[in-house]
């Protein structure tokens, strides 16, 4: 039981002391869930500012502006083959949402965290974990499940779920 629980103690204890490093060492324009605060290329600071489209690179194409929201606890989701566990995976997932979604993903994030466990889960059942799993056609279906889950309870503020983190231990 030792030798099974010693793997995945440790992936969790240095994805957290990676993530609380980063977070440390974010730039001081970084937003507070991590990503880089929209706006920050000059304003303020006696730049002059460009006059060209106000587009931010990777905007949506109606020009709305995204926030990115990350959950808060990783997912882990075991891997079973032959009736016993024969792997962990863990993610960590982000949801694209308009300017303004922020609130709604925290005040649904149980229901959120339990559609996405179902997801995966099912994702797991159907070998999606299985060999290549971080191939890109393997993870754009499970993108794509995540986000339908995602649009499903939250409508349409939800631009995508973006897997952010992802890490398999065999047991």
């Amino acid at each position: 039981m030792k030798k099974l629980l010693l793997p995945l103690v440790l992936l969790l204890l240095g994805t957290g002391g990676g993530i609380g490093t980063g977070l440390l060492l974010a730039p001081q324009g970084a937003a507070k869930d991590g990503a880089p605060a929209v706006g920050t290329g000059g304003e303020g600071h006696g730049h002059a500012q460009d006059d060209g489209p106000d587009e931010v690179p990777g905007a949506p194409p109606d020009g709305g502006q995204t926030e990115f929201v990350r959950l808060n606890n990783q997912f882990v989701v075991p891997v079973v083959a032959r009736d016993r566990i024969a792997a962990m995976v863990v993610l960590s997932l982000s949801v694209e949402v308009a300017q303004g979604g922020a609130q709604a993903v925290y005040a649904r994030e149980p229901k959120l965290r339990d559609g996405f466990l179902q997801v995966l889960f099912d994702h797991a059942n159907r070998g999606g974990f299985d060999g290549a799993f971080t191939a890109s056609n393997s993870l754009d279906v499970l993108r794509r499940m995540l986000t339908e889950v995602a649009r499903d309870l939250l409508g349409s503020p939800v631009r995508s779920v973006l897997i952010t983190e992802i890490a398999r231990q065999d047991m």
